[in-house]
């Protein structure tokens, strides 16, 4: 697949910065891949287009990841979390301005260890995490509830974005849908877009997933499974292929890919140029994935992070 293929134009103003009153209150897009045929609902409905499908969430939970900090001499500096090295309070993070900092340099609870290269950082942090939600950077305005940058679900610390899929579900949508969990820690690499020509010279790097013996059981023999969200869908489809039930997936999923475990698929509209969006193409074909793009963009559905979600059964 080409990275020209994954380009698509999307007004400004179909950007979301703040995610809906209520969370189900979200638009869905439905796609019946066996007709074509779309239907435009609301997430509340989801309980209607399902049938007996077992619903997979990944129950993650976003770390208050970015550091506003001060440089020694003066001077703002910035650190992102990504995910933690050991039990010593060691962390892989992104730190700018990079060409401005050394390691040794302490800059209040952060300590610099190791440059690792473009803008990565190993580094020493003492106690927990005490910074802002990691906001990605097309959200400009600010979020006055914090907790709606995660699932109502969020349960296991380890992520540094959202998988935003999820945001759409209340306690008592979920109460009257069949769920099982996973749990992946999204790292901001999956969000990083495509600058290879060729997807298959795009390095994708490796994120951090934990599946329950019981759960993957239920998972592996139940007859169907809506996926919610490409998070959740690395994860089942590395299993399927006989990956251990704790570990790391690199699994770049590309039109061609066969699915083994993910029947429907439940997800947002994604940013152009992304490995997501070629997740999604891969599952939908790459044609009927741009049909849907714009009939939204069309329909003025809202994209991204707090915007609206896309069902294909």
């Amino acid at each position: 697949m080409k990275r020209v293929e994954l380009e698509y134009e999307l007004p400004p103003e179909l950007i979301a910065q703040h995610p809906a009153a209520r969370r189900d209150e979200s638009r869905l897009l439905v796609l019946q891949r066996s007709t074509g045929e779309v239907r435009h609902r609301r997430f509340r409905d989801l309980p209607d287009e399902l049938t007996d499908d077992l619903v997979v969430v990944n129950d993650t939970r976003v770390i208050p990841a970015r550091l506003r900090l001060e440089r020694p001499g003066g001077g703002d500096a910035e650190v992102l979390l990504l995910e933690p090295l050991n039990g010593a309070g060691e962390w892989e993070g992104l730190a700018r301005p990079t060409r401005r900092l050394k390691p040794g340099q302490r800059m209040g609870p952060v300590e610099l260890l190791e440059h690792l290269g473009e803008g990565r950082w190993r580094l020493r942090l003492d106690g927990e995490p005490q910074g802002e939600a990691p906001l990605p950077p097309y959200i400009t305005e600010p979020l006055g509830d914090p907790e709606r940058y995660q699932t109502v679900y969020a349960e296991r610390e380890g992520s540094a974005a959202a998988p935003t899929a999820g945001l759409h579900f209340t306690p008592e949508l979920l109460a009257g849908l069949d769920v099982e969990r996973v749990t992946l820690h999204v790292g901001l690499d999956t969000f990083r877009p495509v600058t290879a020509d060729d997807l298959a010279d795009h390095p994708i790097h490796s994120e951090r997933y934990e599946v329950a013996s019981e759960a993957w059981e239920r998972i592996r023999s139940t007859e169907r499974v809506l996926a919610v969200g490409t998070t959740t869908v690395r994860v089942l489809e590395s299993l399927a292929v006989g990956a251990p039930l704790t570990g790391r997936t690199d699994l770049f999923i590309t039109p061609g890919f066969e699915f083994r475990r993910t029947d429907t698929l439940l997800t947002n509209f994604h940013l152009p140029g992304s490995t997501l969006l070629a997740l999604v193409m891969a599952f939908a074909g790459v044609e009927e994935t741009r049909r849907l793009y714009e009939l939204a963009i069309a329909e003025r559905y809202r994209f991204y992070s707090f915007g609206d979600a896309m069902l294909i059964l």
